[in-house]
């Protein structure tokens, strides 16, 4: 295929440029570094270390700089995600040694690719630093020059040089252009927080206030406090069978970023694998062909030239159906893709109402290192799961596509219709035999080995044996026949254990173990350990309420901090959310004086019907802990705090 290229156009080999990306890979260590070491020298220490008093000049710069919070930040998610996305093409490099320059061992590769790890991580550090920096100005420029020199050098080496030995003469333009729209992007989005900075000096624009609730926690924290409506708008089809959209979740930048990078990932390798496919099954043919040549030369056997046909409709279904699964298997890793991020966000809430009933009662209070570790650990399990999975579902894919084939099309083509149906039968007589026989004994148990419905109103009858003596003869006389039934459904349970587990590989929310083993599944694992660290660390109902705690403190000093940003209603003494939460930390700080209220219980079925099921959870204590708890004890439930009170809150 190079070969043919003509004489103007350079092929693969004799393409010189005078760029070389992993050379420049590795030159940029320099200014990266040097990025790092000013936005490092701009921040200042919030403690005082011993170089301070040795060096006091310093005055506490050379701060330890952050390039993205995995854990509570949620602001510029999509600039992160773009900054993954600029990442993924030398990510893809770390599953080989191509990046290094020279030759190494093979005792050295774990160390290899934990060196070039660190290179990739400190070569794109700036973008990521840069972002995150509250230096808006310097930041800006940096990262403006440092994206320039990234687009410049994979632009032109992508348009003078476009061919590979894998993809051909357009390899590079095919796949270079995610990384390179998110340079763009990137770029874009360091002018505009230049531009931004310089408005906020000239005082044309406010700078946004940072709080340590977003706005979305905030809203999702008044849609608890509020009555539920009786009956809601009905949902669409979409929103019940595919994606229930949620405006008071936002995903974190580390859950974004690890779905981008899987997307191109998956992208980079189905381009890989359908070209690579394409150059093994020409390389079989011509084996093929070689092999039919020495037969018919040879004068081989009738049975060994029989074999010939056979061998090429073998290559032709097999090479269709590796084809068509490409597709399939794609589609299916994109889809599991998007579905772990709708898991992330159901785990997510029912840990938020403190349902823990869907993961594992071993799994219920991971270790505290463990989780931590897991939010590390979390993104690079993901996407090598991702990519992992694509090619093992493909090749499931292949399997059965292959098995669909030679049983059903192939002997239609052939004209074998009947003695396809005939097989066809006997394995679909088969399998109904033994379901019907299965059903059989529990509708034998139904009718004449269970007592009667305590109830007419019951919906099963009870666990209750009746007829004994006929019950034992028909455990007797199916003993036998369930011994040979038990050998089949071993193997089917042994096949289809096989099957879902490479099916769900990719799918790190759901383990592949049995129920008690999943603890040796170290994806699964991961899993729980970062949606318990997300979950404490980012409740709204918990983030909320230090919001209010803090704001409390600063107007007690005098400063002007806002917790919510919504102006109220109705005057501060008239305001009914205030007398509703003074009245509610009244009765906290004195429960005793709950049942001397005047219509206690009608004002209590009201409160109820006003907050939230886990609210009125903590009421019913309330009021069970007034008429057993004295006066003197009742100030010890809580500390000395004033709530400030917030609109329809």
């Amino acid at each position: 295929m190079i070969r043919n290229h003509t004489k103007q156009e350079p092929t693969v080999e004799d393409c010189q440029n005078g760029i070389s990306i992993d050379l420049f890979l590795h030159l940029s260590l320099i200014p990266a570094a040097l990025i790092v070491g000013v936005l490092s020298f701009l921040q200042r220490r919030s403690q005082t270390l011993a170089i301070d008093r040795r060096l006091p000049f310093l005055g506490g710069r050379f701060a330890i700089v952050v390039p993205l919070d995995t854990i509570g930040s949620l602001s510029n998610r999509w600039s992160y995600g773009f900054a993954f996305g600029a990442v993924s093409s030398s990510v893809l490099l770390l599953f080989s040694e191509s990046y290094v320059p020279f030759t190494v061992p093979p005792w050295a590769r774990a160390i290899v690719y934990l060196v070039g790890a660190l290179e990739v991580g400190l070569v794109y550090f700036p973008f990521f630093a840069c972002l995150s920096t509250h230096f808006r100005a310097a930041g800006a420029v940096l990262g403006i020059l440092y994206s320039l020199c990234w687009i410049i050098i994979t632009i032109w080496d992508t348009f003078t040089c476009p061919g590979g030995k894998i993809l051909g003469k357009h390899q590079k333009i095919i796949v270079q252009w995610p990384c390179i729209l998110s340079l763009i992007f990137l770029l874009g989005r360091f002018v505009y927080m230049l531009v931004k900075d310089v408005r906020i000096r000239l005082q044309l624009e406010q700078e946004d206030v940072v709080e340590l609730n977003e706005h979305h926690q905030v809203q999702h924290v008044k849609r608890l406090l509020r009555k539920t409506p009786a009956h809601g708008k009905p949902l669409s089809w979409f929103q019940r069978r595919v994606y229930l959209w949620d405006s008071h979740f936002k995903f974190p930048n580390r859950i974004i970023g690890t779905a981008i990078i899987s997307l191109i990932g998956l992208y980079t390798m189905t381009l890989a694998d359908y070209i690579l496919s394409n150059a093994v099954f020409d390389e079989v043919v011509t084996w093929k062909n070689t092999l039919q040549y020495l037969v018919t030369s040879c004068n081989q056997t009738q049975a060994l030239g029989a074999m010939i046909p056979q061998l090429e409709e073998f290559i032709d279904v097999a090479r269709k159906c590796w084809l068509a699964t490409t597709i399939f298997a794609s589609l299916n890793s994109v889809a599991y893709t998007f579905h772990v991020l709708v898991c992330y966000r159901k785990h997510l809430k029912r840990l938020w109402r403190g349902q823990r009933g869907f993961i594992p009662e071993k799994f219920h209070k991971p270790r505290s290192a463990v989780s931590v570790a897991s939010i590390a650990r979390y993104s690079g399990w993901q996407i090598a799961f991702t990519l992992w999975g694509y090619l093992i579902v493909h090749f499931v894919h292949f399997l059965f596509s292959l098995l669909l084939v030679y049983g059903l099309v192939l002997p239609i083509q052939h004209g074998q219709v009947v003695r396809m149906l005939s097989n066809l039968g006997i394995i679909v007589l088969t399998i109904a035999l033994v379901t019907g026989l299965l059903i059989l004994q529990i509708v034998l148990v139904q009718i004449f080995f269970l007592q009667d419905k305590l109830s007419p109103t019951d919906k099963e009858k009870p666990l209750a044996l009746n007829n004994r003596k006929a019950f034992h003869c028909f455990n007797y006389f199916f003993f036998f026949y369930n011994v040979v039934m038990g050998f089949s459904t071993c193997i089917l349970r042994l096949l289809l254990s096989i099957i879902m587990g490479t099916w769900l590989v990719s799918r790190i929310d759901r383990t592949i173990m049995q129920r008690g083993y999943e603890g040796m599944d170290a994806g699964y694992s991961t899993w729980i350990g970062m949606i318990f660290a997300d979950h404490y660390h980012n409740n709204p109902v918990m983030v909320c309420f230090c919001q209010l705690l803090v704001s409390n403190k600063l107007e007690r000093h005098g400063s002007a901090y806002s917790t919510f940003s919504n102006k109220p209603s109705e005057t501060p003494v008239n305001s009914k959310a205030k007398r509703r939460w003074m009245l509610f930390h009244t009765l906290l700080r004195n429960p005793h004086l709950i049942p001397l209220r005047k219509h206690h219980l009608s004002s209590l079925h009201q409160l109820q019907a006003s907050l939230s099921p886990q609210s009125d959870m903590v009421v019913r204590a309330w009021v069970m802990a007034s008429q057993t708890q004295s006066y003197q004890t009742a100030p010890q439930l809580l500390p000395e705090i004033t709530v400030t009170p917030a609109e329809d809150s």
